[in-house]
């Protein structure tokens, strides 16, 4: 049975660890795969969460190699969780050898694509986003600053490095793939797009009892005939939540019943902060920090949803998992263009309107128009199983890892 070195640098007790690392890794290891997950974990969310995730991977024979993750300082800090993550890998490996080594892009890569010059290794680069890029254009890796641009460059070479030593590629989106075609040359290479997927079981409103609808609205002070809109997901750096809030002021004015229901990791003090800067009153917000498996019943609450992401060029490889979390409980969504493939999804599956520059004409507009359009709340669940259910993307995984892996799978 191939052994699959998975890394991350996303913890796994952290939420996209765990909508989108692990629910992969335990379907897969049910199809002829054999893990070991190497993650950098945030030293507050492991102590709160170890040992749950610990069980979870433990019942699907998925072996855990937790690192300490460093956020200060600043490029000294990924320089030393790089070191140690390479030096776990190589014990690891002497230990139960590698097939093959699964990485997302940026550190993890750099100790994938050095597993597979020292030791031979196959390579599969899952490019979740453009790395380098995603730095530069959330103000991170600011270029005034000449360590930066070092930086900057240096990922930029290594990036080029990774694409020409990979034994397969996975990205997220299919403007994602146009761009990274142009700099690989070699067609023959195994290439699967994967957006970030959904577990279709979870998100199940057919699933979800009126019991514990009411449940949610008593504990939140929602009424029955409050209109509410569900914001989903944090703010800052890429999530223009100002721009949501404008938006939901406009909504509001035509639907005087309708609340935001903002579903946000984020300190509530913050939400407050951004909707006072846009004149909202917190009287029209519901502010709560939620478990994984209390998104769907609080998404259920919502007749839309709204989320706005800053689209440049690094967001042409981003795949929202929120819009598949969204689509999957049939709900209408207003979001922006210029990020990944949401534009064409939307448009082809009449699952929601787009916003393309932010004004206050177009705002207004969507905002009015919003009521006016009919949804069809199955036929858009319908079309979230066409593109980012869970089973399908563990389906291209497999076909991927089984061309990379050929000789050993045959063997």
């Amino acid at each position: 049975m191939p052994h699959i070195l998975f890394i991350s640098y996303d913890g796994l007790t952290d939420p996209l660890g765990q909508s989108q690392v692990i629910p992969y890794l335990k379907g897969l290891s049910g199809c002829g795969f054999r893990f070991t997950i190497l993650s950098a974990e945030k030293p507050d969310r492991f102590l709160q969460q170890k040992e749950a995730i610990g069980k979870i991977l433990e019942e699907s024979g998925i072996k855990w190699h937790p690192v300490t993750y460093h956020k200060w300082p600043p490029i000294i800090s990924t320089i030393w969780d790089t070191q140690k993550m390479k030096r776990d890998a190589v014990r690891l490996h002497k230990k139960d050898p590698f097939d093959m080594v699964h990485t997302r892009s940026g550190t993890p890569a750099l100790v994938g694509v050095w597993l597979k010059k020292k030791l031979g290794v196959k390579f599969l680069n899952d490019i979740r986003d453009f790395y380098a890029d995603s730095r530069v254009d959330s103000g991170q890796w600011n270029q005034k600053k000449p360590a930066y641009r070092m930086v900057y460059r240096y990922f930029k070479k290594k990036e080029k490095e990774q694409l020409k030593l990979s034994d397969g590629i996975v990205c997220l989106t299919q403007a994602a793939k146009k761009i990274l075609l142009k700099n690989i040359g070699n067609t023959d290479l195994p290439f699967q797009v994967i957006p970030c997927s959904v577990d279709m079981n979870l998100f199940d409103p057919s699933k979800i009892p009126e019991s514990s609808r009411q449940e949610y609205k008593t504990k939140l002070g929602i009424r029955d005939d409050d209109l509410i809109v569900s914001y989903l997901g944090s703010i800052g750096t890429w999530y223009l939540a100002d721009k949501a809030m404008q938006y939901f002021k406009i909504f509001s004015e035509k639907n005087p019943s309708a609340k935001l229901l903002f579903i946000c990791p984020d300190p509530k003090e913050e939400v407050l902060k951004i909707a006072k800067e846009v004149g909202l009153s917190p009287n029209k917000l519901v502010i709560l920090k939620a478990k994984r498996t209390e998104v769907p019943v609080l998404l259920s609450l919502s007749k839309y949803s709204v989320f706005f992401i800053k689209p440049c060029f690094s967001k042409q490889a981003s795949s929202p998992t929120k819009h598949g979390e969204i689509m999957a409980m049939g709900i209408p969504l207003v979001t922006n263009s210029g990020v990944g493939d949401l534009e064409e999804i939307i448009t082809k599956t009449n699952s929601g309107l787009l916003i393309n520059n932010f004004t206050n004409e177009e705002l207004t507009s969507i905002a009015f128009g919003m009521r006016l359009k009919s949804f069809d709340s199955a036929a858009i669940r319908k079309s979230a199983f066409e593109y980012y259910d869970l089973d399908k993307a563990i389906e291209k995984y497999i076909n991927i890892y089984n061309r990379i892996l050929v000789d050993t799978v045959e063997g």
